[in-house]
């Protein structure tokens, strides 16, 4: 963990709670708070920038966003080539689309409780922007590189990399792992079961899968749905979910796990 800088007047101050989630001590302070502060609040206050010339960003985390979008996809391609050295560029791709998502670094930030840390403009405050998965994305990547520039050139990579596998790809690769166990193409979203029942049906020209919803369950404030995945007449699987589509999800997951082959063993006389 870095240390912070201080003058030699400067007394001890102890570290903010995001620090001690993330792991990451600020030398300088000031990074930290810009990494947070949302373009709104910058042009509220009536900074010449925002004010004269629209496209120069320098008092919100615009800037650190961008540089902190790149930093990201670099550790998160490393990372998959390490764990996945078998899988080829194209689900690598999509694995990496999945993790630097929108929805997912939202995710993240709710996580971490960027959310209420977040400087925005009164606009923004009224229109619920602390919750906005945009937005909280945007204060991940920022945070990302605000650390990689407060801990410099020779620690950057190294502080920016440990954030981004703890906080990023580390919640997320047992999952991908079990995708790829499974035999999943990754022609969508990780854990997109019907995307793989889909492509697993097609490979052997056996039809177009079609789900209902055979019962609903509980009131409209605790509702579970139960769905059967068919083909042919045949019920290939039955799931249960709070919405269909989850439902959809689960009876998809059980119909490709009862399809698919079962790995192949080593052999043992080899």
């Amino acid at each position: 963990m870095a240390k912070r800088v201080k003058d030699e007047n400067e007394t001890a101050e102890a570290a903010t709670p995001l620090e001690e989630r993330i792991g990451y001590r600020f030398r300088n302070p000031a990074l930290l708070q810009l990494a947070l502060t949302h373009s709104s609040l910058a042009f509220e206050r009536g900074e010449a920038a925002a004010r004269n010339e629209p496209n120069l960003t320098t008092e919100d985390n615009e800037q650190l966003e961008f540089l902190g979008d790149s930093i990201a996809g670099l550790v998160i391609t490393e990372l998959l080539v390490r764990h996945f050295p078998h899988r080829r560029e194209g689900d690598l791709t999509r694995m990496r689309a999945l993790l630097v998502s929108g929805k997912h670094m939202g995710e993240v930030g709710v996580r971490l409780g960027l959310g209420p840390l977040l400087h925005l403009g009164r606009g923004e405050e009224a229109s619920g922007g602390r919750t906005k998965s945009a937005l909280l994305a945007d204060a991940v990547e920022a945070l990302i590189a605000a650390v990689y520039q407060d801990a410099g050139v020779t620690n950057g990579i190294k502080a920016a990399r440990a954030l981004v596998t703890r906080e990023i790809f580390q919640p997320r690769l047992a999952e991908l792992k079990s995708a790829a166990e499974q035999g999943a193409r990754f022609g969508g979203v990780v854990g997109d079961w019907k995307s793989a029942l889909q492509e697993l049906l097609q490979a052997r020209a056996a039809g177009q899968p079609l789900y209902r919803v055979v019962e609903e369950i509980g009131n409209d404030h605790n509702k579970r749905f139960r769905v059967e995945v068919v083909l042919n007449d045949e019920v290939l699987g039955e799931g249960e979910g709070t919405s269909k589509k989850a439902a959809q999800q689960a009876a998809a997951h059980l119909a490709y796990d009862r399809l698919s082959p079962p790995p192949e063993k080593p052999d043992a006389t080899a």
